[in-house]
């Protein structure tokens, strides 16, 4: 009996699958041969927009994988640029833009175990592709038979131009030499993934400022954890950052798309502090104006913050892809997800680990102070919020369950609070009258539920995660 071809499903920024099961090259090649029929359909005889870019992150075969959705879209009559080796995901879709192409393809999993790999798809403007993008993509899977071609690298010395207006970008945006004048340690931790030595780049010089990197080596199995800057995986950068005596340790995903940090007394920021400070930074010493974007799981603070400064709020489902599409048609000034995914004005409308590494790292040196400190100023000014993350896994389907109960039939109590309404924007987000809440989300990229909840005290954080879980199980 022939086998049923697997499902191909675009979650939060993507498709992903395991290595060897249903991220195979057959399947890839379904994906790919989509996404070039998409491309050609949308594409007109006289557009010079027939370049298409591909890159890849540091995982398991990921070069591989790249080299053959490169021949399915050189098949297809695409001119084809391929990055020769692994580079951060928003230098690839900084690229697509800068070459005014017609898309972009990078084979990367982002933050998912190593077991995983995956397909994004990055459109003209250099964000991620729309949500109507990725649906007609799926439909367009298995429509025609994929076609291969031998890759022509005649297209790929492009890339080097792109790169060097990239760095040049992230030059002009942030006052490095400013940091880098600072008598200061700083400690970066790409996770041995695609952000290698890029922030050290553009540091490293003449200066006061002591720059060391860590587990910048490609590791396809990532040291053991999840290539995810969260404090479960980030123990190495804490303790080096504790050993050093340094005022900061800034951590990027794998594919570096996404950024992390752990403060000076070794202890993981979340980015339900590191936001409201860049935004504090970039609205106060920059005097930078727009609207705040954030995720249904982003923080009280940032809404707070955005109210006092007088600057619009939206709030949107989670992934970037989101964010980016307000991007594009509204003045932001920022966009943030809670997972490290933040895009800032003046920028391609994408997450940027490099950059906004370098940009949080500025925003400490302009505060003169450590960043427990700001954290603290933060909170006197704002109000005092703690957020957490717990993930359970279990089938999809089962999730996806769970949110629908808690969406449909709300709990009065969670615990001792009483409940005072529901936001089912994107999962279940149980609300509380101090603004506390709690989320019930079914991750669109692994099979994970995942519970968030802020609270007003560490204490009322983890009385609400513990009764979140006890629920779900």
């Amino acid at each position: 009996m022939t086998e049923k071809p697997a499902e191909i499903k675009f979650g939060t920024d993507g498709w992903r699958a395991v290595i060897a099961r249903e991220f195979t090259f057959a399947n890839l090649d379904r994906v790919a041969q989509a996404y070039a029929d998409f491309l050609t359909s949308e594409n007109k005889a006289s557009s010079p927009r027939s370049l298409v870019i591909v890159g890849f992150d540091r995982r398991f075969l990921s070069e591989y994988f790249a080299q053959r959705a490169a021949e399915i879209m050189s098949g297809n009559g695409f001119h084809v640029a391929m990055f020769s080796e692994a580079a951060p995901t928003p230098v690839i879709s900084w690229s697509v833009k800068d070459l005014h192409a017609q898309g972009g393809i990078v084979i990367t999993a982002s933050h998912n175990p190593a077991t995983f790999n995956g397909f994004k798809i990055k459109a003209p403007w250099g964000g991620s592709a729309a949500p109507e993008t990725t649906a007609q993509v799926e439909k367009l899977v298995d429509v025609n038979a994929p076609r291969h071609a031998e890759l022509s690298r005649e297209k790929d010395s492009l890339l080097k131009g792109a790169i060097e207006t990239y760095r040049e970008q992230i030059t002009s945006y942030v006052d490095l030499e400013r940091i880098r004048q600072a008598s200061k340690t700083v400690i970066v931790d790409p996770m041995h993934g695609s952000g290698g030595r890029w922030v050290e780049s553009f540091l490293a010089g003449d200066g006061s400022l002591k720059i060391e990197t860590i587990r910048d080596a490609r590791d396809p199995l990532f040291g053991g954890v999840n290539p995810e800057p969260i404090d479960q995986n980030l123990g190495p950068l804490k303790q080096r950052v504790l050993d050093s005596g340094a005022i900061v340790g800034l951590a990027t995903d794998g594919d570096a798309d996404r950024v992390g940090a752990v403060d000076e007394r070794g202890e993981t920021m979340n980015m339900h502090d590191v936001v409201p400070l860049m935004l504090l930074h970039l609205a106060r010493q920059r005097n930078m104006k727009g609207a705040v974007v954030v995720t249904v799981s982003q923080s009280v603070l940032t809404k707070r913050i955005a109210e006092a400064m007088g600057l619009k709020l939206y709030e949107t489902a989670i992934g970037f892809k989101y964010i980016a599409d307000l991007m594009l048609k509204e003045d932001v000034l920022i966009g943030a997800e809670e997972s490290g995914g933040i895009g800032v004005k003046g920028h391609i409308p994408e997450r940027d680990g490099i950059l906004n590494s370098l940009l949080f790292l500025e925003a400490i040196i302009a505060a003169g102070k450590p960043p427990s400190e700001m954290l603290a100023d933060l909170h006197r000014e704002f109000g005092e919020f703690r957020f957490g993350r717990r993930d359970l896994h279990m089938p999809v389907s089962r999730g996806q369950e769970l949110v629908a109960s808690f969406s449909e039939r709300p709990p009065s109590n969670i615990g001792d609070f009483e409940v005072t309404g529901v936001n089912t924007l994107d999962g279940a987000k149980v609300l509380f009258a101090d603004e506390s809440w709690l989320l019930f989300r079914q991750s669109g990229t692994e099979p994970v539920l995942r519970i968030y909840s802020e609270a007003t005290s560490f204490e009322k954080r983890d009385a609400l995660l513990d009764v979140g879980v006890a629920m779900a199980r």
